[in-house]
């Protein structure tokens, strides 16, 4: 059994590009760039940064296209992938992670008080309703009412 399988967790260095596939399959492009810390033998603190191009197919292009943009950080799971192409006589090589699944990581700015992030060009709302409970600081906001299960539509 063989297993191809890559999972990044990373900031985005670039807003996600968009095109469309001859086939009219939308393909997002954009690059991750992840980073490590470590000693060297003479114990100095060291940094890596590593970069990873990612592509993403299907719906999930647009939606990484519309809400993602350079500097926010996600989570892919995919498989590694290397193309190669002719290009002025030269044969060109591109390795990268095909995305069967993106994540977006949390939002600049703190923790949401609500159920989602508001949207981009919204300002979030600093106040929780008073109908709405936030126990020991969890950053979730709960209904004070107890929930009817009757009133439950499914």
């Amino acid at each position: 059994m063989y297993i191809n399988k890559a999972i990044i967790f990373g900031n985005l260095t670039r807003d996600p590009e968009l095109r469309a596939l001859p086939s009219g399959m939308n393909v997002c492009s954009f690059s991750l760039a992840t980073n490590r810390v470590f000693k060297d033998r003479d114990g100095k603190k060291q940094e890596q940064v590593d970069y990873h191009n990612i592509s993403v197919f299907g719906r999930q292009a647009d939606l990484v296209a519309q809400y993602l943009k350079k500097g926010d950080s996600a989570f892919v799971e995919g498989r590694i992938q290397t193309r190669s192409w002719e290009k002025d006589g030269q044969k060109q090589y591109r390795t990268e992670v095909v995305a069967d699944y993106v994540q977006f990581g949390p939002r600049k700015g703190g923790a949401v008080t609500g159920g989602a992030a508001p949207a981009r060009g919204q300002k979030q709302q600093d106040e929780t309703p008073e109908e709405m409970v936030n126990p020991g600081g969890t950053g979730i906001a709960y209904p004070k009412d107890e929930i009817n299960p009757d009133d439950i539509p499914f």
